[in-house]
């Protein structure tokens, strides 16, 4: 194997691959979007990037979404870099602390939020940094820190954005590019003729199963009393006729409903109707629910809308939806049901399958609830051979993201081999090499689907499970994701080459920080 040999890289540290050569050479030339599939090295490329600007002189600026990145982009910059020191700041420093950090230190690693601060407050400036680097750049849009970050880099300092991917919509996408002065895309996937060499093998599984009687007629009566509702909407003459009654048709409603209640239209038609709008959300959500987890995780859902209604001042739509007698019957049967999603069973299936072949082997399981999250850990644990941990988020008194690492560094060493994830073991952690990916649910962002997925066939070849009930929802999110992941490519495709010339730009002058040879 050879390794990278240059100037601020650590000897004998960094695989040198020609593809990371090539993006980086380009992110030298340009402000780049870099997009490369999980487990493929954009932290390695953003090395290659930053060393070149910190020979110079300049410092480098890193940012991430969450400190369990941060932590972890400091790690990896402190092992890597030679002769350069790493700082890492958070908002619970003092200000004087984080500009003492940023004098001091040549490479910084910290939130984007705490730098955007930092900047409105005067408490220090960008003139001393060459190069800015946004990781899970894909977050780049709206009002998010990212955007006012940049909105102080100063013209001459190189941007660099990453990601495993930036989504299907074209408009997101250039919204990034803008709101982070990217003037170029370098995107690459597993059969690029430069990336192959460097691919493991990932196998996709699909798993059906079979909804149980039981399920199905909870499901049906649901749907019955879905169209119900959304038959009302129609004949207000608030639903779009060519638009199935999906959770994104009820969410264009409410926005509409809202535009004409802020306009002061305060009629009976837009009042109903947001009541309506609600309710065909909470039913929504226990279909989803009843199809995709199960019916204790529905029974959990339903007994929290019963509490709502009796609450000193319950909605409108919890109120009225409770009262229904064709809601109280579909309660009575959840309540008393004991049936449970046979994903369950199956999951139960593959991984003592797994365990049974290698003991030493790691499975991470993910899912949309955390609810779910929960009962698939209690029922794994009874697995022989099975170390299970659960890895969910801060929210409602979930994990800490101390604790959120503590998990990740426990699984990495052995001592758990399965993590029962939601979506927080998505997005950018460095979860070690797993065997195995399960999908307890397909889901209908590809941008998650693709995140999910990377999660194995890092180091050695690996397992993709993904677990689809016929005839329910989850085929509907599987398609969506299918459909969006393949429009997301060929999107990129036609807007990899540079976006200077769309907008004008003058033509990229050779620049200061050209070092890579080409091959």
């Amino acid at each position: 194997m050879d390794y990278v040999s240059a100037p601020c890289i650590a000897p004998g540290k960094v695989e040198d691959r020609r593809y990371q050569a090539n993006i980086a050479r380009t992110c030298l030339r340009e402000n780049t979007l870099v997009i490369l599939p999980t487990g493929l090295g954009k932290t390695a490329v953003a090395l290659r990037v930053a060393a070149k600007v910190l020979e110079s002189g300049k410092k480098v600026l890193m940012m991430a979404p969450t400190k369990p990145l941060v932590d972890q982009h400091h790690t990896y910059f402190s092992q890597m870099l030679d002769g350069k020191t790493v700082g890492e700041m958070n908002g619970l420093m003092a200000p004087a602390k984080r500009e003492r950090i940023i004098s001091e230190n040549d490479f910084i690693v910290t939130t984007p939020q705490t730098v955007s601060n930092d900047l409105d407050n005067g408490v220090y400036g960008l003139k001393d940094f060459g190069l800015v680097i946004y990781d899970e750049a894909h977050r780049g849009t709206g009002n998010y820190a990212y955007v006012n970050v940049a909105n102080y880099v100063l013209s001459g300092t190189l941007s660099m954005g990453m990601t495993a991917s930036p989504g299907s919509d074209l408009k997101k996408i250039e919204e990034v590019c803008d709101n982070l002065a990217l003037t170029k895309i370098e995107v690459r996937a597993d059969d690029d003729p430069d990336v192959s060499p460097y691919v493991h093998d990932t196998y996709i599984n699909r798993i059906t199963v079979n909804m149980p009687k039981e399920l199905m007629e909870v499901s049906d009566r649901l749907r019955t009393l879905l169209d119900h509702y959304f038959s009302e909407l129609a004949a207000m003459h608030l639903t779009n006729p060519n638009w199935p009654p999906s959770t994104k048709h009820m969410l264009s409603i409410a926005q509409t409903l809202q535009l004409r209640l802020a306009r002061g239209e305060k009629t009976a038609t837009v009042f109903r109707g947001l009541t309506v709008q609600s309710i065909c959300m909470k039913v929504l959500r226990a279909i989803e629910y009843a199809e995709t987890q199960g019916m204790s995780v529905l029974r959990n859902y339903l007994r929290t809308l019963n509490d709502e209604a009796e609450a000193e001042k319950p909605s409108k739509a919890d109120r009225e939806l409770v009262s229904r007698p064709d809601y109280l019957e579909i309660w009575a049967m959840v309540r008393d049901s004991r049936v449970e999603h046979p994903k369950i069973s199956r999951i139960l299936s593959l991984v003592s399958q797994m365990l049974a072949a290698d003991p030493k082997c790691k499975i991470i399981v993910f899912t949309q609830y955390r609810e779910s999250c929960d009962i698939i850990s209690r029922k794994l644990s009874i697995v022989e051979n099975a170390k299970v941990c659960t890895l969910i988020g801060q929210a409602n008194g979930g994990l800490k993201q101390k604790e959120q690492i503590e998990i990740l560094d426990k699984f990495r060493d052995g001592e758990y081999n399965i993590v029962v994830s939601t979506s927080v073991g998505e997005e950018g952690l460095d979860i070690a090499s797993t065997n195995a990916v399960i999908f307890y649910e397909p889901v209908a962002s590809e941008i998650r689907t693709i995140q999910r997925r990377g999660r194995t066939g890092r180091k050695n070849d690996g397992e993709v499970y993904v677990l689809v009930a016929n005839g329910t929802v989850d085929e509907a999110m599987e398609n969506s994701a299918k459909k969006k992941e393949k429009l997301m490519r060929e999107r990129l495709e036609t807007l990899s080459g540079s976006l200077r010339t769309k907008r004008g730009l003058p033509p990229v002058q050779k620049g200061l920080y050209n070092f890579y040879p080409k091959d």
